[in-house]
């Protein structure tokens, strides 16, 4: 009798370390986990953004005479501007450009420019040497170059997967991991995808490890528009999403199991 009430006990804690067994997985959750190796020294270039094909860019010309300054602004007509060259009561909406697949946009007076592959600031230069002739030599121009359009996308094991909009026109893998709520305990966080289209339209799938603090060197530090991130789930989350509805059964089933064994244990002891 003391043998079958071992008997019992003992397939009950199998079955329950069994289950538990079966539904964990190691972890392996830390970023960074070697930051104290690392060597930084070479992670101290700022990065700067380059202009690609299907940008949106916000382009603005300042000078001292407004005048000089208007060919070269194009603006968003509106109900409230149309018909009128200048407004005192509101600031005009500017046109932005759209860069062609060939990297170029059509500005005012100049025509075609090819700006891209080019920082901003590469482009400033550019539009502010192309119209100086058009303007007195005493004449200075400020050129603003900003992106409208800077988009990255993060999907995959993550709290809040989408498609984000960055106002900086910089932003590493951790804070557009970050702006999606980081991954879940389920993402894998040595085998995050990223998804780059370059100038040409060549498309390239590279793998990151955020557990490697190597990382902050690496070239996909930063990411590039229309970058995207995906997060893979890992075992435990693949084999809970292939059984589907057995999840249930098995639940119903274990549930089953330890109330026959224990009632069997009570009857006997």
């Amino acid at each position: 009798m003391n043998k079958i009430k071992y008997y019992c006990f003992y397939l009950v804690v199998l079955v329950t370390v069994a289950f538990f067994t079966g539904c964990g997985s190691s972890k392996n959750v830390a970023y960074f986990k070697n930051s104290d190796t690392v060597d930084l020294s070479t992670s101290r270039m700022l990065y700067d953004a380059h202009i690609m094909p299907k940008d949106q860019l916000s382009i603005t010309v300042s000078t001292t005479n407004d005048a000089a300054a208007v060919p070269f602004n194009l603006t968003v007509p509106t109900p409230y501007t149309a018909g009128r060259t200048t407004s005192t009561a509101s600031q005009p909406m500017l046109q932005t450009y759209l860069v062609d697949n060939e990297g170029k946009i059509n500005f005012p007076i100049i025509g075609e420019l090819k700006v891209g592959g080019l920082t901003k600031s590469e482009a400033e230069n550019l539009i502010r040497n192309k119209i100086q002739p058009y303007m007195s030599e005493l004449e200075n121009p400020i050129v603003t170059v900003r992106m409208t359009g800077y988009q990255i996308s993060v999907i995959g094991e993550v709290a809040r997967p989408g498609t984000f909009t960055v106002s900086r026109e910089k932003i590493t893998v951790l804070e557009a991991l970050a702006q999606a709520g980081d991954l879940t305990i389920y993402g894998v966080r040595n085998n995050v995808q990223l998804i780059r289209e370059d100038a040409n339209g060549q498309k390239a799938i590279y793998f990151l490890n955020l557990n490697d603090a190597n990382l902050i060197n690496s070239p996909y530090y930063y990411l590039q528009q229309n970058d995207v991130l995906y997060v893979t789930p890992n075992k435990v989350k693949a084999q809970n999403s292939s059984v589907g509805s057995m999840t249930t059964l098995w639940f119903s089933a274990t549930s089953i199991l330890i109330s026959l064994t224990s009632l069997l244990y009570n009857i006997l002891k």
